[in-house]
């Protein structure tokens, strides 16, 4: 389990830092092109056209080389659920909607930076019941890890079809008792991976969204460019939000999936680090886009789950002032 959660977490930072030029335009040499003044990096299945005159005229000079023949291409300005014919259902339900909307929204208030955010975090808001669930459901197993716990000593060594039989109809009695689906929480897990990879191509595929600027920085603009060749230090506050969010959105995630099973609390701490350094070498090939995302729901994500913690307390608190009152009531009976 280990080695798929790591694959999963190499998996996203190559994508995220744009290794491999497969789906990149190159030049006579095999060396993807990158349009100057931003480091993005152009890539062959754009949706629309970009609108910068000197960002079309490199297109223009690669045409021959995007999926869709370049002249053929909407305007972004003009792009629209039915432009282009969709590759695939993956691109179809998922990569070409969040596109139109962040375009949409981003000609509608005049800002693709607050588009981006603003359908980041309505994004998180569609998701807020599932999360909700996944951490119930965090919260009952570490209720039931005792009573786990206590089956694993007592049927371990046991490896009979008997044995593993009992082990398996106590377990899902302590399941029922508790109210745990075993697959529960790794739902909001299935449901979030997919749909971050759409909004990074939606993203990474709209020209348009890189021609734009926020609070003086442009979208399709990387800490490594900003930094070294324009000198633009406000890139390191980019860098440390999104270093500081992740971290604090993982810390608190992990606080509330605590088991008491020392091994697979050894486990999320490794991973937890692993996921640290490898976000914090990827934050300097983040596109100011994709960091504004980033930071925007990883953000909403520590305020969601320190909201849920309080109701959490609460109803904990509820519960255990509303058993002793029905004990008290059962032994008066008794008394009597």
């Amino acid at each position: 389990m280990k080695k798929i959660k790591i694959g999963i977490l190499i998996l996203l930072v190559f994508s995220l830092t744009a290794c491999g030029n497969s789906n990149y335009i190159v030049d006579e040499d095999n060396n993807v092109v990158e349009y100057e003044k931003t480091g993005q990096v152009l890539q062959k299945d754009i949706l629309c056209k970009p609108e910068d005159e000197d960002l079309d005229q490199l297109y223009q000079e690669y045409g021959d080389q995007t999926k869709i023949p370049y002249e053929d291409l909407p305007l972004c300005s003009e792009f629209n659920l039915s432009s282009n014919k969709a590759d695939g259902i993956w691109e179809g339900i998922f990569v070409k909607p969040l596109a139109y909307l962040i375009l949409k929204l981003g000609y509608l208030i005049n800002s693709f930076g607050l588009a981006v955010i603003g359908i980041g975090l309505l994004i998180r808001l569609i998701l807020l019941p599932i999360s909700r669930k996944t951490m119930r459901q965090s919260s009952n197993m570490k209720k039931a890890q005792p009573e786990i716990a206590r089956i694993e000593k007592k049927y371990a060594g046991k490896n009979d079809n008997e044995a593993m039989l009992q082990k398996s109809q106590e377990m899902m009695m302590v399941y029922k008792k508790y109210n745990i689906s075993p697959f529960g929480s790794c739902l909001l897990a299935f449901i979030q991976l997919p749909l971050f990879f759409a909004f990074l191509q939606a993203i990474n595929r709209t020209p348009a969204i890189f021609e734009d600027t926020f609070l003086g920085l442009t979208l399709g603009q990387t800490p490594m460019v900003g930094l070294f060749e324009y000198h633009q230090w406000s890139y390191i506050i980019i860098i440390a939000l999104i270093i500081l969010t992740t971290y604090l959105s993982f810390r608190n995630s992990m606080s509330t999936t605590q088991t008491g099973n020392q091994d697979m609390e050894r486990q999320m701490q490794f991973i937890f680090k692993f996921m640290i350094i490898m976000i914090s070498v990827a934050s300097l090939y983040l596109s100011t886009a994709i960091a504004l995302y980033w930071v925007a729901t990883n953000g909403f994500v520590v305020i969601q789950n320190l909201i849920f913690k309080k109701i959490d307390e609460r109803e904990d608190k509820k519960d255990k002032l509303i058993v002793p009152h029905k004990n008290k009531k059962k032994d008066k009976k008794k008394g009597k």
